[in-house]
């Protein structure tokens, strides 16, 4: 391991001593966010809604043989990518934007990317009310599986905070990165079956699907949420196995490297 027990104590009465710093991050985050918006925080809700139900008009009658409602499959598929997209883009670019108080004042450096990880799930969080209340309307099924949703939310947490740490270390020194991730969560939505049936893609290719661990996250989410049932323990190891290694990379390069930043910020 990268931590002896002496970094682990440091690291736990660090988290302990700024943990007000981190509420603030967040809280500081969200009104940065929906500031001279109108609609202010609504817009968690409304945003999800209306995309939701355009592309229900534009593929629902496309998909209709395939998908069992269209609309939470698509949903929770949506909200799932969206908050990790945004949680990592946020996070990769948290040190560069904090870089003049982190060349002033000694905070944890992780706190700025994890305020921002934090952030973005309190929209997620608020999200997936709009997610309960289209189930209603679209009679899907309410069961107790719902609450096994836990896992692969925690799943996804934990991937996007090891993503979010790997990114900001990388586009501290490389600030191409910044660009070249953009494209790639273009190819990363499409290759989450968010709008399709994954059973549209050839046979042989639909292994590409099985090495991408935000679809299996979302695979999960949907046996939970769009057809009321347990989903598989493979998918629940990958998923898992996944979100652990690339929390643990992130945070062994953020911390091999935290101690340069300061030179290229």
């Amino acid at each position: 391991m990268f931590f002896n027990n002496v970094t682990e104590h440091r690291f736990l009465v660090n988290f302990s001593k700024y943990r007000y710093l981190l509420n603030e991050l967040v809280k500081r985050d969200i009104k940065i966010k929906y500031r001279r918006s109108v609609l202010g925080i609504f817009w968690s809700f409304l945003n999800p809604l209306l995309t939701m139900v355009i592309l229900t008009l534009i593929f629902s009658t496309i998909f209709s043989m395939d998908i069992e409602n269209f609309p939470v499959y698509f949903l929770t598929g949506l909200l799932v990518f969206t908050f990790f997209s945004a949680g990592s883009k946020g996070a990769m670019m948290s040190i560069r934007q904090n870089a003049s108080i982190i060349k002033k004042v000694y905070v944890p450096k992780y706190m700025y990317s994890l305020g921002v990880v934090l952030s973005n799930f309190v929209t997620f969080a608020l999200s997936l009310i709009v997610l309960l209340l289209v189930m209603i309307g679209t009679q899907a099924p309410f069961t107790w599986y719902i609450l096994l949703s836990i896992f692969p939310i925690i799943f996804l947490i934990m991937i996007t905070i090891g993503a979010g740490l790997f990114l900001a270390t990388v586009t501290v020194f490389f600030r191409d990165i910044e660009h070249l991730y953009g494209v790639f969560l273009t190819m990363l939505m499409y290759g989450s079956a968010i709008f399709y049936p994954v059973t549209i893609i050839p046979e042989s290719y639909r292994w590409l699907f099985e090495l991408n661990p935000i679809y299996a996250i979302i695979t999960m989410c949907r046996f939970c949420f769009t057809y009321g049932q347990m989903y598989e323990l493979k998918t629940f190891l990958f998923a898992g196995a996944s979100s652990l290694i690339l929390l643990i990379l992130g945070i062994y390069f953020f911390y091999k490297y935290q101690d340069k930043f300061i030179l290229y910020v």
